[in-house]
């Protein structure tokens, strides 16, 4: 994984939650400082639950700035889930702290609007040590964010499947209907929104 030029300016922005049929996309930015190395980074998809857990508090203590911002389950059905990931990368890195002299986001698409350079790189998370730290703040606030929502709509199994369309999830959704924090604009979800028509 490489470090870059003048890294102590570059944000690395990634998402967690694109895929879910409910809760919000969580997306984090992160400026790392290269005198305070941070091992272990990377994406967050290949690194286990207790890792990503241990690393949350490390990238935010010895980071230069973070910052990690959700966009709820009804921007996104405003929005669509596109629109609102790459509004979500715009709020992240503006809510940094310190501002950036380039970011890079996970991904092929530059988020309009980014208020300094930016760079898409696909499979970022994995190539990039700031865009893997912001992947891993990203999936574990919205891990965290999803288990807390499993408490207050019990049912579902939020806190195991994090809003994935598993089929325990799909049943439960049959069973219950969807609750306020489910992506309407999701076919399975907006499949119970009413009657099928005959």
């Amino acid at each position: 994984m490489r470090l870059l030029a003048n890294d102590a300016w570059v944000a690395g922005v990634d998402e967690a939650g694109r895929g879910p049929l409910a809760g919000p996309v969580a997306v984090a930015a992160v400026i790392l400082d290269p005198q305070r190395p941070i091992e272990g980074l990377g994406d967050s998809k290949a690194i286990s639950e207790a890792k990503r857990e241990a690393l949350f508090p490390i990238i935010q203590a010895q980071a230069l700035a973070w910052h990690v911002v959700f966009v709820t389950a009804e921007e996104i059905d405003a929005l669509n889930i596109l629109k609102a990931t790459m509004e979500g990368m715009r709020r992240a890195v503006q809510g940094l702290s310190v501002s950036p002299s380039k970011v890079l986001v996970d991904g092929n698409r530059v988020p309009p609007g980014m208020p300094v350079l930016c760079e898409a790189i696909v499979k970022g998370d994995a190539k990039v040590q700031a865009i893997g730290a912001a992947s891993i703040l990203a999936k574990v606030a919205r891990d965290r964010w999803m288990i807390n929502l499993d408490a207050q709509h019990p049912g579902y199994g939020f806190a195991m499947h994090k809003g994935y369309p598993t089929p325990d999830h799909l049943e439960a959704l049959r069973k219950l209907g969807p609750c306020p924090e489910h992506r309407r604009s999701f076919a399975p979800v907006r499949a119970l929104m009413s009657p099928p028509l005959l």
